[in-house]
């Protein structure tokens, strides 16, 4: 209950503290450039340049805080020792380079960017496409887009269930595992079949993301002029050659922006491994990786902050290229 009231105060906080900020600060600089009196046009045109920085100013000034320091003092950190007091250059990327854990999880990222992204993308695509189709399609956009209400830790505890393990002759209450022994098999630990495990978790983002991909690409859809659908009917094409020949070249820019969104969550992808095995067997992720440097045992700022630096640049390129292509796709 303390919570939940610590939440509806900072909501109430928060939102009141911004109409405060917005509506004080155009009283007192209405009040410094009067829009009336003898020189009302000079103090009009002052106000207008001041006012979009009244507005934009908490945003940079918090920004700032919260998003470029953090960014210079994990440099900072990245190149000292544990405690920041010694100056060790790149000698913590270089230990980066010769960690197995470091390499496992780099395999694993990078293994993850090869099937999540593709299959998530692939499943919305389809759910898209066929949702638009059926006279019940907005509920099941729904319930496809439902688990995106769900976050990491609340999907990896249900997943983590589903995978859920008992000795052979008790009760199975995971979901997999159940299935598993009426049709003859025997429970599995899932979560520990190695390479197969990594795929288990994998799931469970797919499960998160299609609904996105679902909601982004069924709107491309719909915004394909109907000319060329009718075109391509009136000429003999099949309904999948219209789907595959016309409707995905055309938002094919779309495609590209869902898939690389996708990537930029896999690469920073750390709740769902921390909840599900915690980096064990071999699922070991950057983000994981790093937390476990920087807050578990005696804590190693310098390796921990060389790691967050190696997963920012593999981010930064993604995001710029991401941003660039959505504003192509605005204009």
């Amino acid at each position: 209950m303390e919570l939940f009231w610590l939440a509806v105060s900072t909501i109430a906080i928060g939102v009141f503290g911004c109409v405060a900020w917005f509506w004080g600060s155009n009283m007192v600089l209405d009040a410094v450039y009067p829009p009336r009196g003898p020189r009302a046009g000079d103090n009009i045109r002052k106000a207008s340049m001041i006012r979009p920085w009244l507005f934009l100013g908490p945003a940079i000034l918090f920004l700032g805080l919260y998003l470029v320091y953090p960014v210079f003092d994990s440099l900072w950190r990245s190149l000292h020792n544990s405690d920041g007091s010694r100056f060790v250059g790149p000698g913590n990327y270089i230990w980066a380079l010769g960690d197995g854990k470091f390499r496992e999880s780099m395999l694993n990222n990078m293994l993850w960017l090869l099937v999540v992204p593709a299959l998530a993308t692939l499943f919305g695509l389809i759910a898209a496409q066929l949702t638009d189709r059926l006279k019940w399609g907005n509920i099941g956009k729904s319930l496809i887009f439902m688990p995106m209400a769900i976050s990491f830790v609340g999907a990896g505890v249900i997943w983590r269930f589903i995978y859920e393990y008992r000795e052979a002759g008790e009760t199975q209450i995971g979901l997999l595992n159940w299935i598993v022994t009426r049709l003859g098999g025997d429970p599995q630990i899932w979560l520990t079949l190695i390479p197969w495990n990594n795929f288990f978790l994998m799931i469970v983002l797919v499960w998160i993301q299609t609904g996105f991909a679902m909601v982004i690409l069924s709107a491309a859809l719909r915004g394909i002029p109907e000319e060329t659908i009718e075109a391509a009917i009136l000429d003999g094409a099949s309904p999948l050659q219209v789907f595959f020949r016309i409707k995905v070249p055309q938002i094919m820019g779309t495609i590209a922006v869902v898939w690389t969104t996708i990537t930029i969550v896999v690469l920073k992808v750390f709740d769902i491994v921390f909840v599900m095995t915690n980096g064990q067997w071999g699922t070991q992720v950057l983000a994981n990786l790093m937390y476990d440097w920087m807050f578990r045992g005696t804590p190693d700022y310098g390796r921990g902050s060389a790691i967050a630096m190696v997963l920012m640049i593999l981010v930064t390129p993604i995001m710029i290229w991401n941003i660039r292509n959505a504003r192509k796709e605005g204009r």
